[in-house]
């Protein structure tokens, strides 16, 4: 019926054409029903049926679409507002992506060092086996050569340390250094979980040194660790962070967050994005902050999350292929011992949508409404493929 050539080849989708959702589950045109463990690569936390997020969108169609950032909106102020009353960070700048977020987050760390009359500081710290986002500075700084072949020359100003090694992060920094930028769980990375005490090791290096310390929170907040922000599992706050993904509840949204210190590196001219905080995306931010970053929908995350992660480790100690039950909330992952589009594509055909992460990582990262029912349907799903 539709003509798939048309578009470019980026992309290995699956054959399905998918039409419509419902709770947490996708339909394609043919009305297959699977069950999505996947919810948009770890964005669509309120699922298919929030009809609360439905009807706020559908409110702000019929009011207002795009003025530009020329003038305040109210959705705007209300978004800016609450996210950074719940993130306990001070100032907020929208844009429409992950990518676009670690952009800003670059950008705001030169500055901010420039501000300070530190002007040979520009070189990034970053960590081996991260991962960024897609744009120039962003696969830059992503410590995965497979994500930047045939794109050299790359930002030359970037270093790799070792992820949870203090010292290979400490040898790095220089007079030169402006920011050191870390995930708090390297997700594409194959779900590997920061170590608390290297987050703090981290936080006091970036103290005493005056450096802007990033954390990218692109795919851990917006509640997905059972926290506003991830970050706040391990109790190190950072300078910078970016967020995304389950921000915006399926639509396209991105921010860069900052204290009010850094903040100060900004100045009216310096960074800007043309559809960033419209009023549409805006409309969507102030519902899932209201549905999604309260405390019972974050109690209910590391609820269903620690039924996530005793389920695996049960079916861990049934199939020797399972190496290790990872992550935490509603971010998880099993190793293989053989690479993980074996299971997801035997997966999809038993009607179960699940993702790869790293080179033998399958990924669990459903919307934030699962429940126990929902995980035990995956479970038995997983059972039989195994």
């Amino acid at each position: 019926m539709y003509n798939k050539k048309a578009l470019m080849n980026t992309y290995m989708q699956l054959p399905n054409v998918f039409t419509h959702g419902e709770d947490i589950y996708l339909f394609d045109e043919e009305g297959n029903k699977y069950l999505d463990f996947v919810a948009g690569i770890a964005v669509n936390g309120l699922g298919y049926s929030s009809n609360v997020l439905k009807d706020a969108l559908k409110e702000q169609v019929d009011k207002l679409l795009h003025i530009s950032n020329l003038y305040y909106t109210d959705t705007m102020l209300k978004a800016a507002n609450k996210i950074t009353k719940v993130t306990k960070m001070d100032k907020v700048f929208f844009c429409n992506s992950g990518s676009e977020s670690i952009e800003a987050a670059l950008k705001l760390a030169r500055k901010y060092a420039k501000y300070k009359g530190y002007e040979n500081r520009y070189e990034f710290i970053t960590m081996k086996n991260s991962f960024h986002g897609r744009t120039m500075g962003a696969i830059s700084l992503t410590g995965q050569t497979r994500y930047q072949k045939g794109l050299a020359p790359l930002l030359p100003s970037v270093k790799y340390a070792e992820f949870n090694n203090f010292e290979s992060v400490k040898n790095l920094v220089n007079s030169n250094t402006c920011a050191v930028v870390v995930e708090v769980i390297q997700g594409e990375g194959g779900i590997i979980l920061a170590d608390k005490i290297f987050l703090e090791q981290v936080r006091a290096l970036c103290d005493d040194k005056d450096i802007c310390l990033v954390f990218d929170e692109v795919q851990t907040g917006a509640g997905r660790l059972g926290y506003p922000c991830g970050h706040m599992y391990f109790d190190v706050k950072p300078d910078i962070m970016t967020m995304a993904k389950g921000l915006g509840a399926g639509v396209p949204v991105g921010a860069c967050l900052a204290t009010e210190k850094i903040a100060k590196g900004f100045n009216p001219g310096d960074h800007a994005s043309t559809f960033g905080g419209n009023p549409l995306v805006m409309a969507a931010v102030n519902i899932v902050v209201d549905e999604m970053l309260n405390d019972s929908m974050m109690e209910h995350v590391r609820s269903v999350g620690e039924y996530l992660h005793k389920q695996l480790t049960l079916l861990k100690s049934e199939f020797k292929c399972i190496k290790e039950v990872k992550g935490i909330g509603l971010m998880q992952g099993i190793s293989l011992t053989y690479p993980p589009k074996e299971l997801t594509s035997k997966a999809y055909e038993n009607g179960l949508l699940l993702v790869g992460a790293g080179t033998d990582v399958v990924r669990f990262v459903p919307p934030l409404v699962v429940e126990n029912k929902h995980i035990d349907m995956m479970i038995d799903i997983l059972r039989k493929v195994l």
